[in-house]
């Protein structure tokens, strides 16, 4: 066994204080790394995450914000005057999943948590508002078909007829989309769109 020195004991102590030191500076290096997809000042609306189900990029050219005009029907079934609205699109959970949030003109907020599951492939679609407090949130369901976006929300008409309401994202590209909600019946035959978004891309 060594013998303790003052020197082999002044050296353990500068050990002991230099890896003390050192300690917070890698936690704060592996958190860094393991949030490196998030919101940046370099990358403002997050990045995708490589290890993240490839369909997750289906909302790729929509990341970003749009200036868009949104369209509701009333309850006369004519068409309401058309509100200016900005529709904010991001990726969240270290690009893992994907955020969008309206701010309208008209003061009626919202925005969706967006996720895709490899095991039902399929998207989750969690909807809030200003408009009401959700005790629990509205959830669609959907998937890519074609070049479209289309998700579904059992619901029944005002007359008690089965169906759904479906929302179509559609005329995707880099610099702008289309967004429609219609309520259909089971068989898609009947629809009665009800509210429609025009969006034009305003920076990525």
């Amino acid at each position: 066994m060594g013998k303790f020195t003052v020197k082999n004991v002044t050296m353990t102590l500068r050990f002991i204080l230099f890896f003390t030191c050192l300690v917070p500076f890698l936690l704060v290096a592996q958190e860094g790394s393991s949030n490196s997809y998030e919101a940046s000042q370099e990358f403002p609306f997050g990045r995708l995450n490589p290890k993240a189900p490839p369909e997750t990029a289906d909302f790729s050219d929509l990341i970003g914000r749009s200036d868009c005009i949104s369209e509701t029907r009333q309850a006369d079934r004519t068409w309401a005057k058309p509100v200016k609205m900005t529709w904010e699109w991001k990726y969240i959970m270290n690009g893992m999943g994907v955020q969008d949030e309206t701010i309208k003109a008209d003061g009626k907020h919202s925005g969706s948590i967006r996720q895709y599951s490899r095991d039902s492939a399929r998207w989750y679609v969690h909807y809030y508002s200003s408009a009401a407090i959700a005790t629990t949130l509205s959830t669609w369901e959907g998937t890519k078909k074609g070049k479209d976006i289309v998700l579904y929300r059992a619901q029944k008409a005002p007359n008690g007829m089965d169906g759904f309401y479906r929302l179509t994202f559609s005329n995707i590209h880099t610099k702008g989309f289309n967004w429609i909600g219609e309520w259909v019946d089971t068989t898609e035959k009947v629809v009665f769109p009800t509210w429609k978004i025009a969006c034009t891309k305003r920076e990525d």
